[in-house]
């Protein structure tokens, strides 16, 4: 680059005018500027080579996401704003050490460059493959191999001689955790569904217990390592293996190389010979199921592994000839609590190919506490410089802290005394066996700088050996990529959003990879997970996202690993109008999706395949009864606005009996399936879409039950779709900028499923108190009492609880959602009886506000008409909800609706009295017309981790002198519940049913407004 380089213009030599560099970076500004949010665009420099003008940019000017079209119109534009003289030559604009054309993405170039090289490595058999998932996506990421991390955890920090997380409790959550809301539910299983095997370096299960079973003996339990010989037999390993000694780990002991491990030879035919691992599980409950091998040589790459679980058996094939020596990750299950031979882990002799060698070593189950006890080094400890710090950015691939202090004193051992998903990458790698020198660069000095240090030295371990690092030593997994994920700092006061940025380095290791690809695929990469996320997000939710840079510098994370990386800082969890949006679980599906979306387009464009995006999730769900004995589901597919290829082809149905669990599923053709339904039993069903790129996430859960000598049948209609962040607000003009925040005791919102990263509820509103530390984090302080809970939240499964209740009263019953009743494809005049489950359901906004729809009326008015005609034909319906009442006259977000009020009070007799009537979770039946109704009942009013939370029920009072209270709130005697005899009948709650804490107060509440319904019934 020259800088104010001189050429010739008509036969003399000048520069390029100052006038039109200024111009030129001013038009590239406003073109920037449609995009993303940056500094000023320069044009730094000219020269000319032979018949090319080049014009050199600064580096804002690499932050454009780069396309053919607007390179295209900025060339044009560039060139009107040149004078006369220099339109001869031909034009190009470079930055970032690039020509603009040359940062297209090569997924989104429409001519390939056959020249340009791609990472790709020749993968015969991945890690894991799944052999009874019924597909494989062969548009999608079969065979590929993504390492990535969800930033930080909790950390021993010897300055303080304590435990601690890496970043401030803020706004309801800390990064540590908020990552892992997006990465652990949603990311990669997107990316597992679309055929990956995803290897991370903090550990996924959030589940406490953990069980180890081992071939060494089994340490405080029962459970028990069992082999069966018969063709060939088990053998010791010549090596060393994993073993259970002890309850703690310090300093750099690895358990792998504590314990022994067996061998077998494979056969193809004969007798096979079996090991097996039988725990003895705590409780009933969803675990993590993690192997573990020793690579030898002459391996097997097809080691059958089989688990035995609640829904049936899932078989793997593992390819042992890597990733030997640590926890290989198969899948979460359900398993019942105690010992026996229907929940367990085998290992198989029998392979595709005979004479190779199948090891066995320990069994993980189970998330568990942290075992890793840390103190104060007695060498001292050294500063916590960051990622991003020079003395840590040189281009070397370590680094170096500075600064070693000396401890006076050496401390006790301690551990952490959270869960193990809660803690840093540091102490997982310890417990999986992989080196101190990958996770203790500071040789126990500093576990901050090693925790972040670890993640990439670690993504170069996994890949030692193979294609992506041949030249040193690892586990030999053929890493296509790596992906860090995280949240920035910072704060405005304006409310405007801070937005995403993008990180990436091309400089380190000559500049190239392995195989001689360059390092600026990395760039493709971030340009492609930034494009998704910032479209997708603007696209459905906030059209004023900030698309911030993508940077090429030396952070640790994007320079150390050998693969193309990007390190994602997705928003800023210190800034509240970043996080109204983003504790939203709508939010966070959609955010994840984007960053499988981009790694699918980089991953097939390496491997120069067409790329397919996997459907999202089918609506519309209805179960019916077909005859005596069987039933039929349909669903209808939904069209994804931002992706053409997510379009489903077949579908996946998948059942569950009685308190089992899922079995694998059984693929099928079209949007409908019919089935025997036995009789006495809660059968359950889901769905999921399917095409060439991968399976969609699971629909709701509907359910049917067949009743022994049936008194009739009920319809269970689920209308309990919400999902949403707490109530939040902003104080009105001119305060503003003063006050602010999430109102968590009014409403907690809705996680999907549940939710691990809510630390407690905000306790500093006002804007203007600024970050002291980590322990005074100013505006969004917040408290910490939830922490290491992981708290329920929509879980899509409700027909099941009402239907066993029904069941037990004598009833039968079908299910739908509430979308088949509102289009008509569900009739509720079929059925003499219906169950409308309204849960936590109320018209909710996202973010802001006013940009998307409000979401989830309890009660929209297709549905006011179903349930108006069905009354007026003498039906009987029971509908309960938290905001049965508040939803129609008091919610804040929208004015109240008159005709809304009218159907509650003239069709189905209630009217609302107050929001949050009660604190104290009890309610208890009061003399009425209603004979069969009595005692006390109990819902969840605090967060738990079994259901979701009711902190804001309904007080609701009789519309008519023909209905009547039925249950009043023990606290304080408000109406609690409200039923109505006419014409047809009607029982409304205040509370959702679903929320009663035991299932005998399910069963007998159930029975009583059965029994109310039937008697004198005129329908």
């Amino acid at each position: 680059m020259l800088a104010a380089a001189l050429i010739p213009q008509l036969g003399g030599a000048q520069e390029l005018p100052a006038e039109t560099r200024r111009k030129i970076g001013k038009f590239l500004d406003a073109t920037a500027r449609k995009e993303i949010s940056i500094g000023r665009i320069t044009i730094d420099s000219v020269a000319i080579e032979g018949s090319t003008l080049q014009l050199f940019a600064n580096m804002n000017c690499s932050y454009i996401p780069f396309r053919e079209a607007n390179v295209a119109e900025i060339y044009q534009g560039i060139n009107a704003l040149l004078p006369s003289g220099f339109t001869k030559y031909k034009l190009q604009l470079r930055t970032n050490k690039h020509s603009i054309e040359e940062l297209i993405p090569q997924a989104l170039r429409s001519k390939k460059d056959k020249k340009s090289l791609t990472f790709c490595q020749n993968v015969e058999k991945p890690l894991v493959s799944k052999v009874s998932r019924p597909y494989t996506p062969a548009n999608g990421l079969q065979n590929r191999h993504i390492a990535l991390w969800q930033s930080h955890g909790f950390y021993y920090e010897p300055k303080l001689n304590r435990w601690e997380w890496q970043r401030a409790r803020c706004l309801q959550t800390v990064e540590d955790l908020y990552t892992q809301s997006f990465v652990l539910p949603y990311l990669i299983p997107m990316l597992e569904n679309a055929g990956a095997n995803v290897l991370i370096p903090r550990e996924r299960d959030c589940q406490t217990a953990e069980i180890i079973i081992d071939n060494d003996g089994c340490l405080n339990t029962r459970s028990a390592y069992v082999e069966n010989t018969a063709d060939k037999a088990w053998m010791q390993g010549n090596g060393k293996g994993f073993a259970h000694l002890r309850s703690q780990y310090t300093d750099f002991e690895n358990p792998f190389k504590e314990g022994t491990f067996r061998t077998i030879e494979t056969i193809k035919k004969g007798k096979e010979s079996i090991a097996e691992w039988i725990p003895e599980i705590p409780q009933n409950g969803q675990y993590a199921v993690y192997v573990s091998y020793q690579t030898v040589p002459n391996s097997s790459d097809d080691a059958l592994y089989t688990v035995y679980h609640k829904g049936g058996i899932s078989q793997f094939k593992v390819n042992q000839k890597m990733g030997g020596g640590t926890w290989i990750y198969l899948g979460t299950f359900g398993f019942d609590a105690g010992k026996n031979n229907t929940c367990k882990v085998t290992l198989s002799n029998r392979s595709d190919k005979a004479g190779q060698i199948v090891t066995a070593d320990a069994v993980k189950i189970g998330g568990g506490m942290g075992n890793i006890a840390r103190r104060i080094s007695e060498e001292g400890a050294t500063d916590n410089l960051k990622s991003s710090d020079k003395t840590v950015n040189s281009s070397n691939a370590t680094g170096n802290t500075t600064a070693t202090h000396q401890s006076a004193y050496v401390t006790e051992y301690q551990k952490s005394g959270y869960p193990r998903f809660c803690e840093a990458a540091r102490y997982w790698m310890q417990w999986a066996g992989i080196p101190d020198s990958v996770y203790s660069e500071s040789h126990g000095k500093n576990d901050y700088t090693d925790d972040y240090k670890s993640r990439g030295i670690w993504v170069n371990y996994l890949a030692g050996g193979s294609a992506a690092n041949p030249t040193e030593k690892g586990l030999n997994i053929p890493i296509d990529m790596a992906f860090a994920f995280h949240s920035d700092a910072g704060t405005t006061l304006n409310d405007s959003v801070i937005g995403t940025l993008g990180i990436y380095q091309t400089d380190a290791y000559n500049g190239v990879f392995a195989n001689g690809a360059s390092r600026y695929l990395s760039h493709d990469l971030t340009d492609l997970i930034q494009s998704n996320i910032v479209r997708d997000i603007r696209t459905l939710y906030e059209p004023r996202w900030t698309r911030r840079g993508k940077w090429n510098q030396s952070y640790y994370e994007a320079r150390v690993p050998r693969v193309p990386t990007m390190l994602l800082e997705l928003l800023s969890h210190q800034n509240f109008a970043d996080m109204r949006y983003g504790i939203d679980p709508r939010f966070r599906f959609t955010v994840s999706r984007a960053i499988y979306k981009g790694m699918l387009q980089f991953l097939c464009s390496q491997y120069h395949m067409d790329y397919v995006v996997q459907p999202l999730p089918v609506d519309h769900m209805a179960l019916r009864m077909i005859g005596e004995n069987e039933i039929e589901l349909t669903w209808q597919p939904v069209t994804d606005s931002l992706e053409p290829t997510a379009t489903a082809e077949k579908y996946i149905v998948y059942t569950r009996i009685g308190n089992g669990d899922f079995d694998n599923g059984i693929v099928v053709d079209k949007n409908s399936y019919r089935t025997a339904l036995p009789a006495g039993v809660v059968c359950s069903y889901k769905v999921t879409a399917l095409n060439k790129g991968g399976e969609s996430f699971p629909s709701e859960i509907l359910s049917a039950g067949k009743a022994f000598n049936s008194k009739g049948t009920v319809l269970v209609v689920n209308g309990f779709d919400r999902i949403s962040a707490p109530a939040d607000f902003v104080a009105p003009a001119p305060a503003d900028t003063l006050l602010a925040g999430f109102l968590d005791e009014s409403d907690h919102g809705v996680p999907y499923i549940k939710d691990i990263s809510y630390i407690g509820k905000m306790k500093e509103y006002r804007r203007s108190v600024p970050w002291m530390d980590d322990d005074a984090s100013g505006f969004g302080d917040s408290y910490s009492n939830y922490e290491t809970q992981v708290i329920a939240g929509n879980t899509f499964d409700y027909p099941a609880l009402h239907g066993a209740a029904i069941l037990k009263s004598g009833y039968s019953f079908v299910s739908s959602s509430d979308e088949a009743v509102e289009n008509g494809k569900v009739t509720l005049n079929d059925y003499k009886y219906a169950d409308l489950i309204l849960g936590k359901e109320c018209q909710t906004k996202i973010g802001r506000g006013g940009v998307k729809p409000l979401e989830f009326k309890t009660f929209s008015k297709p549905m006011q008409d179903c349930i108006t005609s069905y009354c007026n034909q003498g039906g009987n319906i029971f509908i309960s909800g938290a905001y049965v009442g508040t939803d129609l006259w008091d919610n804040r977000l929208i004015p109240a609706n008159e005709e809304d009020k009218k159907f509650a009070t003239e069709v189905l007799k209630y009217k609302w009295r107050t929001g949050q009537a009660t604190t104290m979770g009890k309610v208890k039946c009061v003399a009425s017309p209603f004979p069969s109704l009595s005692g006390n009942y109990t819902y969840y009013n605090e967060l738990n981790t079994d259901s979701y939370v009711v902190e804001s029920p309904d007080a609701i009072e009789p519309a008519t002198k023909e209905a009547y209270t039925v249950m009043r709130y023990s606290e304080n005697n408000l109406s609690a519940g409200v039923a109505y005899q006419g014409s047809y009948k009607t029982c409304v709650l205040g509370f959702p049913f679903e929320s009663l804490r035991t299932a005998e107060e399910r069963d007998c509440l159930m029975s009583a407004i059965l029994t109310f319904f039937s008697s004198n019934s005129k329908k």
